[in-house]
């Protein structure tokens, strides 16, 4: 019923704004130096060729190394230590206001000639907030009780989360304004897409990854079955 809902608003505001909004009819001559697919790739390969780009696109591609798992893996953990789903789905509603706010506040510290300089300054705290989920998951077992999990212990866990989104903003605002700074007015829109295109990819093959070697990584002990040591999953199941 939820996704029905808003599957259904979402149609209908698309279907108002395609009906209603009409498009400026004023000619705006053609800024940008690409007249086609093929053209746009070859200016693709020249910009990542230049040696900046490529340094400043190795940088982005495994910056995110260090907290993948944390981002992750976190809240699997958790679910597994206990934590209801449910309850973990409504400790990202506090995170809403935050996640629309923190833009705005940082947008002020990126506006300056050095934006990726809160990108650096955030990083070392991400980290440290990583050894922090890796001690809420260990801490999870030593509260939990028959009814579930203490109110303090959710506490910690919403301001875990909230700190969290404070770093992942500061290096988020302070990369797309490094991109918006560095990008050829001429091929705005090419440059910009080739430099987000590659920050998304660098925060995302670092979860895959660090998802794809929970398993192998997780140490498994067998309850009541000397003599195995449950670490593939056949024996697991066994």
């Amino acid at each position: 019923d939820f996704l029905f809902f808003w599957g259904a608003v979402f149609l209908i505001t698309t279907t108002l704004v395609a009906f209603l909004k009409k498009e400026n009819q004023e000619l705006i001559p053609a800024k940008e130096e690409t007249k086609g697919i093929t053209d746009t790739y070859r200016l693709l390969f020249s910009i990542i060729k230049m040696p900046a780009v490529l340094t400043f696109c190795i940088l982005i591609l495994t910056s995110k190394v260090g907290f993948s798992a944390a981002d992750a893996v976190t809240g699997l953990k958790l679910v597994e230590e206990g934590v209801p789903k449910e309850h973990l789905a409504l400790l990202a509603v506090p995170m809403v206001p935050l996640q629309i706010i923190l833009p705005l506040v940082i947008s002020k510290y990126t506006a300056g000639p050095q934006p990726l300089n809160t990108f650096y300054k955030a990083m070392p705290y991400r980290l440290l907030l990583g050894l922090e989920f890796a001690l809420l998951v260990w801490w999870a077992p030593k509260v939990k009780h028959e009814g579930g999990f203490p109110v303090y212990y959710y506490a910690v866990v919403v301001l875990s989360y909230a700190l969290h989104q404070i770093t992942l903003y500061s290096m988020y605002v302070a990369i797309m304004a490094f991109n918006a700074k560095v990008s050829d007015p001429l091929i705005g829109g090419t440059y910009m897409t080739l430099l987000n295109t590659v920050s998304n990819l660098g925060g995302n093959w670092p979860s895959t990854v660090a998802l794809w070697l929970v398993d192998p990584l997780t140490v498994k002990e067998c309850a009541g079955a000397q003599g195995h040591t449950c670490a593939t999953a056949e024996t697991a199941e066994v």
